[in-house]
Order: structure tokens, then sequence, then C-alpha cells
């Protein structure tokens, strides 16, 4: 996403990461990384549960990539990650 950050920008998109890290740990990633955008942290992993984004042991996350649209529907949702020329094209 880091790489592709302007084909989401143009599309009004603004993502964000979550996992399960603290919020020190996120800051150095993000920096050490050059994240153009923020990292949020989920302690307890309920949002990845709510997007169906832990492995089946519960604990680890699988990375993934979920657009929801402004009206607060899921519009794409996959996991890896999908670049841009993927899930863009379920926002239209």
């Amino acid at each position: 996403m880091r790489d592709e950050i302007e084909k989401y920008s143009k599309k009004s998109v603004r993502p964000f990461g979550v996992n399960p890290a603290g919020i020190e740990s996120h800051r150095k990633y993000a920096a050490k990384f050059k994240f153009p955008f923020p990292l949020l942290s989920d302690r307890d992993r309920s949002v990845a549960a709510a997007y169906g984004a832990l492995k089946d042991d519960g604990r680890r996350i699988q990375r993934s990539v979920v657009l929801v649209h402004r009206a607060g529907r899921v519009v794409f949702s996959a996991r890896g990650a999908p670049g841009a020329d993927v899930s863009l094209p379920h926002l239209d």
C-alpha cells in the first residue's frame, strides 16, 4: 500500500494499518518503513476478528485488505496483499 499511496489518494481512500502491536512499536515501524498512513493498535484483536483477519489459531493476524465505503459497507475484502489495481475497482 505504501508504494501505491497515490492510487489510493486519487480515489479519496484513506488507508491505515491495524495490528496488535503497541503504539510505540507502531511509531518505530512506521518511521522505519516510511509509511504515509497511520498504524492503529488492536491489542485485543477485536478489529481483526470483526473483519475476518484472524488466522485459525485466533491469535495471529493474516494480512488482509478491506475497503469500507463511506456509507459504512464493506466493498472489498481479501486476505494477502492485493494491490490497488485489484481492490480499487470495487469502489466504482
